[in-house]
């Protein structure tokens, strides 16, 4: 199994902090998903949470009706151990990744990768990306080449391609909105990995920055002195390619 960042490690430390001050899901996005995904209704499917950091996603699998048998994958100790603390109903917790699931192929009736993502306004997201530090994110959309690929073949080549994904992906998006006080906007932010590893003079000029954004003039407010911060949901679903593949004569 390949080792965590020293990145992701640094950045994701502080699980506690993540857990409360990321995001969750909108119901209505992960009913939707479900159906997608053809576990709807389907009493103890079993699903593989990947990537579960501190089980955001498989919180609101496990308080299902369907009683869902979920494994969630998580490489990072201090999340899994954030995790494993919750006892959710129905969730097993696994260190891996997603080149070592730890389930055999085929036992599983769906596999998901969630990821709380909030559309910042402008300046929040300015600052944000200017502390980019090239490691691969849902936001660079990099995850698409494992579906893309696919369909690198020629004339040539096309015997020996071996699809596992059926295409196009389908895609959807949920828009929300949340009403947070200052500094619980600034603690969320804060849980972002890139933000979470700076120190002293640096992470105070972020936090005068982001706080001077969310004073300017055009900040709306209402009368308890929150802000709304606006997100969007997306989600992506595919199945696995039946029969056997190209390569064998599928």
């Amino acid at each position: 199994m390949s080792p965590l960042s020293s990145a992701a490690n640094r950045g994701f430390a502080n699980a506690s902090s993540y857990d409360t001050h990321r995001p969750s899901y909108p119901p209505e996005a992960v009913d939707d998903l479900s159906a997608k995904l053809q576990v709807k209704d389907l009493k103890q499917a079993r699903i593989v949470d990947l990537a579960a950091g501190t089980g955001k996603f498989s919180e609101l699998l496990a308080a299902r009706d369907e009683g869902y048998e979920i494994i969630a994958v998580e490489p990072h100790e201090e999340m899994r151990r954030e995790l494993e603390a919750k006892g959710l109903r129905g969730v097993r917790v696994v260190d891996g990744n997603a080149e070592n699931v730890g389930v055999e192929g085929q036992s599983v009736d769906a596999v998901v990768a969630a990821q709380p993502r909030t559309t910042w306004e402008a300046t929040l997201k300015e600052i944000m990306w200017s502390y980019d530090d090239d490691h691969p994110r849902f936001r660079h959309e990099k995850w698409r080449r494992v579906f893309d690929k696919q369909l690198s073949s020629t004339p040539f080549t096309i015997q020996a391609a071996d699809p596992l994904f059926s295409l196009p992906l389908g895609e959807d998006s949920v828009e929300f909105t949340c009403w947070m006080r200052p500094e619980a906007i600034w603690n969320r932010y804060r849980s972002l990995s890139q933000i979470a590893v700076l120190e002293g003079e640096e992470l105070a000029s972020v936090k005068e920055k982001v706080f001077a954004a969310m004073g300017a003039p055009d900040a709306e407010k209402n009368r308890d002195g929150e802000l709304p911060l606006h997100g969007r949901t997306v989600y992506a679903w595919t199945s696995s390619v039946p029969g056997a593949p190209l390569k064998n004569g599928g």
